[in-house]
């Protein structure tokens, strides 16, 4: 035990903070960095510390790597030798789509940065700006005080059970958030796990960018990280995947044998880790209530299939903080600032969202996307947009819509 502030044994109290944001990964430590850089007191905790591994497929697409310029991160990044990614490819077996990705702010470069490296980087920018960073920090109540949040109790490090009080207490902390679960947000939009999927590390793997392999009922994909090792992903649909962990390496190995090319690739490899790998649920959640908010994964989630997390966490990031910094300084009420943000998230991400949810199923696409990426890979700048509506500088809505694929599809026709 310790001493109170009244003298008695018992919970460490201390001052309130503008924000404690529980979860100090891709959402949670921008959010806590770019606050702090605004002169907001800021309390970033997480039961992890840094550096430690997380499951992830960890690709940056270009708006993601566009904002670690922004925030001068980047450097730091390309320092710890993460190979850029310069062009993405689709094998469909019969066709493949290739390119590079419409520039974000005049990058068109994507990095796979390992997450012992990026969150690291992202820690310590955070606790360099100003914010107060606790690592294995365990939350064991979320405070509420008539229906409105305003702080945690938790444990420390060294296991000194301590209150914390702010004006937002701000979840970043992932899929099972604890904050979602005091709040119980609305949730919609959902729809269910469905596709399972494993990956682990190769040495000795030479690939071009980001590989993608499509086949019937089967996906994999892999890239280069640090290290001089090649991230390699494999998913089958979810209602196989009781089959799949049966036997993991070799339904795993058997699969690559789909693409013979690939699976000579492999045996010419080296397995350097062991494979790591699950399913996730697809869904929404209302972003904020009295007292708190949700960002990254917490908010909105979807299947990994387009590596879409850490660009929309960085996203989340920026738009969040910028929201609060409006509502600390009286610009704007809190429930308008917020109601923006949530807007502006689903406007953002649903169409990619419904994008990413129908490429996980691995079922084959209707006769009329097929007939639109035949004619894709028939056409140079067309293959370019498709690769940018998948790294997230081109919307769905803009990449199917008639005015761009009318022109594409007679063209296809004479």
């Amino acid at each position: 035990m310790v001493s109170a502030p009244d003298g008695s044994e018992g919970t460490v109290m201390t001052i309130s903070y503008d924000a404690i944001i529980v979860g100090a990964r891709c959402a949670g430590a921008p959010t806590a960095m770019l606050l702090a850089r605004k002169g907001y007191r800021v309390l970033l905790v997480d039961r992890a510390t840094f550096p430690s591994d997380t499951l992830s497929t960890h690709l940056i697409h270009a708006p993601g790597v566009a904002a670690l310029q922004r925030w001068g991160l980047l450097d730091e990044v390309v320092a710890t030798g993460c190979p850029a990614v310069e062009g993405y490819s689709f094998d469909f077996d019969f066709f493949t789509i290739a390119g590079t990705a419409r520039p974000s702010e005049g990058n068109t470069t994507a990095y796979a940065p390992r997450r012992t490296v990026l969150d690291k980087i992202l820690v310590d920018a955070a606790a360099a700006a100003g914010a107060e960073v606790r690592e294995a920090f365990t939350v064991e109540e979320v405070l509420v005080e008539d229906g409105a949040v305003v702080g945690i109790r938790g444990r420390d490090a060294g296991g000194v059970s301590v209150v914390e009080r702010a004006r937002v207490v701000v979840g970043a902390d992932g899929r099972n958030s604890h904050i979602a679960k005091v709040v119980k947000p609305e949730q919609y939009h959902e729809k269910p796990m469905l596709q399972w999927s494993y990956y682990t590390y190769w040495s000795g793997l030479p690939t071009n960018g980001f590989e993608t392999y499509i086949r019937p009922d089967r996906g994999w994909a892999m890239l280069p990280t640090n290290d001089d090792l090649t991230l390699l992903v494999l998913g089958w649909p979810y209602a196989e995947s009781n089959a799949y962990k049966a036997d993991v390496e070799a339904n795993y190995l058997k699969t690559l044998e789909l693409a013979p090319e690939v699976a000579a690739r492999v045996r010419s490899a080296k397995r350097e880790d062991r494979f790591h790998g699950g399913s996730v649920p697809n869904y929404f959640r209302k972003p904020y209530g009295p007292g708190w908010g949700l960002i990254g994964d917490a908010g909105y989630n979807k299947d990994p299939i387009t590596a879409q997390g850490i660009s929309d966490a960085f996203r989340d990031a920026e738009v969040y903080s910028t929201a609060l910094d409006e509502i600390f300084t009286g610009a704007r009420t809190f429930e308008d600032a917020m109601a923006e943000y949530h807007a502006a998230r689903d406007e953002h991400a649903l169409p990619i969202y419904e994008f990413t949810t129908q490429l996980a199923t691995m079922e084959a696409p209707p006769p009329e996307v097929q007939q639109v990426l035949l004619a894709v890979s028939t056409n140079a700048q067309a293959q370019s947009d498709f690769v940018s509506m998948v790294a997230g500088t081109m919307s769905p809505v803009e990449f199917f819509s008639p005015e761009h694929l009318g022109p594409l599809m007679a063209a296809a026709a004479r």
